[in-house]
Parts: structure tokens; C-alpha cells; sequence
């Protein structure tokens, strides 16, 4: 091949190359205005959304004052013993939560379903979200109502915060019943949370996105429709809002403390354990771990999901009864 023909190949290819590069910047640049225009419509979907679903948002139970702001409480039930139901991380919306439960329980009990701050309709706070900080906010809400003699009866995490407030205020808690509670040796709660991301996800209304797109939670559920749409509602309000995201930040602590407590060995402890939890090694062994010392301590297994009490409150209620008839000085 003469010079003058690889010349003519070079400046070619090197043509051709220009004609590809350029095809690549196309692609990627209306790549990059598509990605910037679905985050704008995503964004501006959330901010519409989220205002005017603030008008839709039915109020209910009563706001205490604590620490200087609001904290939302649901009474039911005229029992002589009180039932303080304490939420799993993250649920957004307690009181309609635990409805189902409460209509099983208020018949014999009083039962107050408290909405820690971040939660439901109570406000938001900047005290930092460790075990003793909502333990005495909790503690506080129950003193503003007069209520000094309790069972504490908790979902998921609130069994970590459950062994704090038990032994901090013995003379008041009874009992406690955990619906599928949180243990502290528990595996996975020394994960680092991508907390950055989290936030964004938020702020830019994606997590709105893929709450939709991930389908309706209650769909199956028993609740009635208003329910299912006003926790849906609250959902989309409360879920990584900046108290639960700092409530996220100090799992980890949270659980460490916790190692180095227990409940008192004549304390009555029922646990509501989910029957076959793949997700977290050893979760019916570490239950029935925790409740092996005490006196009146016992392990109830229960087919379903974590959130045991939307598929199982009859159950719950019924052996929870029996449990504290049984455990009842004579």
C-alpha cells in the first residue's frame, strides 16, 4: 500500500471514529436530559403530592405535650389495666398500625398506642435518637396522661428499647409482650447505613417513585380502605423523615447498650415470635434465650410476616390474655 492510500485509510477510519465519538455524545447528552427530566417530573410529583395530601391526612388520637413539642397518643378501651403499645422502626403511622390489635384488646383493656417523634402525627425532633432520649420521651407522654401502671406490650426494635425502660422504671411496667421483637444479639444491626442516600432518595421525591412502583403494602391486609389510604398517605409524609433517619444512624449503638441489659428474673415476659424468619440466623433460639431465666417467661411461635399483628391480633390478644392470668399472683 503506497503512503498516499494509507493516507487516504487513516483519514477514513479517523472519520469514521469522529462519526462514532460524536454518536456516543449524542446518545449520552439526550441520555442526560432524559434522567434530568424524570427527576424534575419526580420531584415536582412529590412536592404537589405531598401538599395536597397534608389537606387529606384525618386527624386522630390526641397531642401530649414533650419535651417542648407534641407527641400523638390513641386511647381505646375503659379496661382496669393499661396497655402501652410501642411501634417498629419505621412504621409510619402506629395508632392506625396497631388497629387491628387494638380492636382486639380495647374489650378487656385500656390500650394507649404512642407515636414516638417522626412518627404518625407526632413532631419531628432534633434530640438525638438514642434509647435513653426515647425511653424519657415516652415515659414523659404516659406521665402527661396520668398513666403510671402499665404493660408495655412492642413490635420489632421497641424490644431493644423495652429492656431500657423496663429497668429504668420497675415500679411501673407489669409486663412487657414483644410481637416479633427485636433481640439485642440479634446479626446485622452493626451495618453502616447508607444515611447520604437515604436523604436524597427523600428530597428528590424517589422514594416516592419506588413506594409506588413497589405496590401497596396493605393490599391484603384486613384494614378497611380509609386505613389503608391514610397509612399510605403518612407513609409517603413520615418514611425517612430526618428524626427516623437519625433514629437510624444510633440502631447500631442502640442494640450495643442493649447487650448489657435483661429483664428481671421475676418479670412476666410473652414474646410473639414469627415461625420460620429466614432472614435473621438464630431468631426463635434468641427468643426463647431471652426468656429461659425469668420466672413467668414464654415463647409463642406465630405463622406470618414481621408484622405479626396484622394477620395474627386474634391470636396475640387471646394468649396474651391467658398469659397474664397465668402470671397473676394468686
Amino acid at each position: 500500500m503506497s503512503v498516499e492510500q494509507s493516507q487516504r485509510t487513516n483519514t477514513r477510519t479517523g472519520n469514521r471514529m469522529k462519526r462514532i465519538l460524536r454518536l456516543l455524545l449524542k446518545i449520552i447528552g439526550i441520555l442526560a436530559i432524559a434522567a434530568a427530566l424524570f427527576l424534575a417530573i419526580v420531584f415536582i410529583v412529590n412536592v404537589v403530592s405531598s401538599k395536597s395530601e397534608q389537606g387529606k391526612i384525618i386527624p386522630y388520637g390526641q397531642l401530649v405535650p414533650v419535651d417542648g413539642k407534641q407527641m400523638n397518643v390513641t386511647i381505646e378501651g375503659q379496661g382496669d389495666e393499661t396497655v402501652v403499645l410501642l411501634p417498629g422502626f419505621g412504621t409510619a403511622a402506629p395508632a392506625l398500625d396497631f388497629k387491628l390489635l387494638m380492636d382486639e384488646l380495647s374489650p378487656y383493656y385500656r390500650v394507649v398506642a404512642i407515636e414516638p417523634f417522626g412518627y404518625g402525627l407526632s413532631d419531628g425532633t432534633d434530640s438525638e435518637r438514642t434509647t435513653a432520649n426515647i425511653v424519657k420521651e415516652i415515659h414523659e407522654a404516659l406521665q402527661q396522661l396520668n398513666i403510671d401502671r402499665y404493660i408495655l406490650m412492642g413490635h420489632s426494635i421497641a424490644g431493644i428499647y423495652a429492656l431500657d425502660y423496663v429497668n429504668k422504671y420497675p415500679e411501673e411496667v407489669t409486663a412487657f409482650a414483644g410481637i416479633d421483637s427485636s433481640v439485642p444479639e440479634q446479626g446485622g444491626m452493626d451495618a453502616e447505613f447508607p444515611m447520604k442516600s437515604f436523604k436524597f432518595l427523600k428530597k428528590s421525591g424517589l422514594l416516592r417513585f419506588v413506594m409506588k412502583i413497589s405496590g401497596d403494602p396493605y393490599a391484603s391486609s384486613s384494614f378497611d380502605d380509609q386505613t389503608k389510604q391514610q397509612m399510605r398517605m403518612l407513609s409517603y409524609k413520615n418514611s425517612n423523615n430526618d428524626t427516623t433517619l437519625n433514629e437510624m444512624k444510633h440502631i447500631s449503638a442502640n442494640f450495643k447498650d442493649a447487650q448489657q441489659l435483661s429483664f428481671p428474673k421475676a418479670f412476666p415476659v410473652i414474646l410473639f415470635v414469627q415461625a420460620d424468619n429466614t432472614e435473621v440466623e438464630d431468631w426463635l433460639p434468641q427468643h426463647e434465650a431471652q426468656v429461659r431465666p425469668l420466672d413467668h417467661g414464654r415463647v409463642v411461635t406465630l405463622e406470618g410476616e414481621h408484622y405479626l399483628h396484622h394477620t395474627q391480633s386474634k391470636a396475640i390478644a387471646e394468649n396474651f390474655r391467658a398469659f397474664m392470668n397465668e402470671a397473676e399472683p394468686k
